[in-house]
């Protein structure tokens, strides 16, 4: 390959995603506390507060004691463009279209956008849930409200609003602290926010209209907000007759009529307030989100939904053609020639490499120990240390997966003795110059957490073997090449479709296992991975992840075709 026609494909891949991230929106600006204040106009006059000026649980702004003592308080919150600081609702219908409806959907709903535009908030909000609702079982959709929605509500979460709502900035009677009781009220379904809002954020109650069904299928038509009203005892919901109730409502004004009846006062924010709102950060989450599943790696905005459609017709040869370099030529054309093609690859090695040596019979350091990021990660790590004979133990692979492989696999059959001796095997290849890849984590896990390393593999430090731990990190901008409840065969497709799919590849220091329990060579390796990372451990296992986002134990039968994912 010439070098000029090298820089010339450099240089169109550059402007190609420049054009493409061009498309996808940018997070908000900085937050700032200035939001407007106003009452219902039959209440009091307009004025103007911070968000933090909400009147104490039980109190009024002068502080006066209301509804009977410090058992009082409740803030009605309005979701879109009030807890959300985007008051668009299209994202979230177009991301329940591509997940559950798939690409096709998806599209009809894309090419509805104008239309909706001319619409009524009201009528376009019932267009979208007949587009994207209409035919979906509603027990596979309940599977999708809660591992894969609440990623993107979360993203769009107004630190300060949510703050100002669930807060107890007094002391209530006897010195205990209160947490205001918060309802919030949505006119999307109650199917798609509900998981979300009380799970995540342990709000206390939802009002939100439900989606009409037959035999167990959504009809895809929304009933009315007067309908959602009389269908539940919203006195009793809101908490009306404990004490104040304060409104912090958004720029649609869903169930207004609540607000006037029910609500001492109001916040509304504008629009240039609302625009320089903050995010809520992921630390502050009240429930941290571990796992989460869905394909969609991006926010579905009109625009970035557009370019994933026109991004398809040239990502999915881009693929195939990543995955032939890849698996026909040698790692040193190979991996020049993916940077090439826009997957980018960064190798940070411990000083002196002593695992990626040339000479590998007098070195101990055979054995990786790696965090899971993707189905890649044993090749990627291969790569990074120029060693074709490292073999990738692996739990359920693919036939396809194994005969396409370019280096070796061998399965694990969770029968720790079984196990253990098939490892054993691989390091003792070639005279004992055999190498081996392990995730011990079992699974993979897309967010900043490690979950819990097995010790299998540090029982084999017996033989000698010294473990390197390396860290790796994933970035993908449209696709995840993971999933918990899709078609796992196509996991290598979605991530190799990215545009510009990066891996960080990090060698530490080897760990000494001599004389040391493998329970603690496990929790060392762990350490060390997280620290290099950033990343945050946990106990969590292959077990937590699959029954929070496929409803199963993850346990693979001898004729499953899937990944280890």
């Amino acid at each position: 390959m010439s070098k000029a026609f090298t820089k010339s494909l450099l240089l169109y891949n550059k402007i190609l995603v420049r054009r493409l991230k061009s498309l996808i929106p940018r997070a908000p600006p900085a937050p700032t506390s200035a939001t407007e204040r106003l009452p219902p106009s039959h209440r009091r006059e307009s004025s103007t507060a911070p968000l933090d000026a909400l009147p104490a649980p039980g109190t009024t702004d002068d502080g006066n004691n209301i509804g009977g003592g410090a058992g009082g308080g409740t803030i009605v919150c309005e979701v879109e463009g009030g807890l959300l600081m985007s008051s668009s609702t299209f994202p979230y219908f177009m991301l329940v279209a591509l997940e559950a409806g798939g690409l096709l959907r998806g599209l009809l709903l894309l090419l509805l956008y104008p239309l909706l535009r001319l619409l009524t908030d009201k009528l376009a909000m019932k267009a979208m849930a007949m587009v994207t609702f209409a035919g979906l079982r509603k027990d596979a959709f309940g599977r999708l409200g809660m591992a894969v929605m609440p990623k993107l509500f979360l993203q769009d979460v107004s630190a300060e609003v949510f703050h100002a709502a669930t807060s107890a900035p007094t002391a209530a009677a006897g010195g205990a602290r209160r947490r205001r009781r918060c309802v919030c009220m949505s006119g999307m379904p109650r199917a798609m926010v509900e998981p979300f809002l009380k799970e995540y954020l342990a709000i206390d109650a939802v009002v939100a209209p439900e989606l009409r069904e037959l035999g167990g299928y959504y009809l895809g038509l929304l009933e009315d907000e007067g309908e959602a009203v009389r269908r539940m005892d919203v006195e009793e919901v809101i908490g009306a007759k404990g004490g104040a109730v304060v409104g912090i409502g958004g720029l649609r004004c869903s169930f207004q009529h609540i607000f006037q009846k029910y609500c001492k006062e109001v916040y509304v924010p504008t629009e240039s307030t609302r625009r320089r709102r903050g995010a809520l950060h992921p630390r502050r989450y009240p429930k941290p989100l571990v796992f989460h599943d869905g394909r969609t790696a991006f926010r579905p905005t009109p625009a970035a939904t557009l370019a994933m459609f026109a991004w398809l017709p040239l990502g999915a040869p881009l693929a195939l053609l990543r995955t032939a370099v890849f698996l026909l030529l040698p790692f040193s054309l190979s991996v020049p020639l993916l940077a090439a093609l826009g997957m980018h690859n960064r190798m940070i090695a411990s000083s002196p490499p002593k695992y990626a040596g040339v000479d590998k019979s007098k070195s101990k350091s055979n054995l990786f120990a790696c965090n899971h990021r993707s189905l890649l990660d044993p090749l990627c790590v291969s790569a990074a240390a120029g060693r074709r004979d490292l073999a990738a133990a692996t739990y359920s692979i693919s036939r396809l997966s194994e005969m396409l492989a370019p280096i070796p696999t061998f399965r694990l059959t969770r029968d720790r003795a079984a196990d253990r001796a098939a490892m054993q095997a691989q390091l003792a290849r070639r005279g004992g110059r055999g190498g081996l890849v392990v995730c011990p984590e079992g699974t993979t896990c897309r967010e900043p957490f490690l979950l819990r390393f097995s010790p299998l593999f540090a029982e084999l430090a017996a033989g000698g073997v010294d473990v390197v731990p390396v860290a790796l990190h994933l970035a993908v901008d449209m696709f995840h090449g993971t999933t918990a409840g899709g078609r796992k065969m196509l996991d290598p497709l979605y991530l190799l479709m990215n545009p510009v799919p990066s891996y960080l590849v990090q060698f530490l220091d080897p760990v000494e296992c001599g004389g040391q329990e493998a329970r603690a060579v496990a929790n060392e390796v762990q350490r060390r991975v997280a620290e290099a990372l950033g990343y945050e451990r946990t106990g969590l296992t292959r077990r937590d992840k699959y029954l929070i986002l496929a409803g199963n134990e993850g346990v693979v039968g001898a004729h499953d075709g899937g990944m280890k994912n």
